[in-house]
């Protein structure tokens, strides 16, 4: 299995901003994924 780019606090925090209500492109922006790893 691949070694994630992100830790587990990374993650949530990123999980957060989305609940937040940014949105989903700028935050794929922001943190350098795509939009299908963020939603897998």
């Amino acid at each position: 299995m691949k070694k994630s780019r992100f830790n587990e606090a990374q993650l949530i925090g990123i999980l957060k901003e989305d609940q937040a209500g940014r949105g989903t492109k700028e935050l794929c922006r922001k943190h350098w994924i795509r939009d299908a790893t963020f939603y897998k």
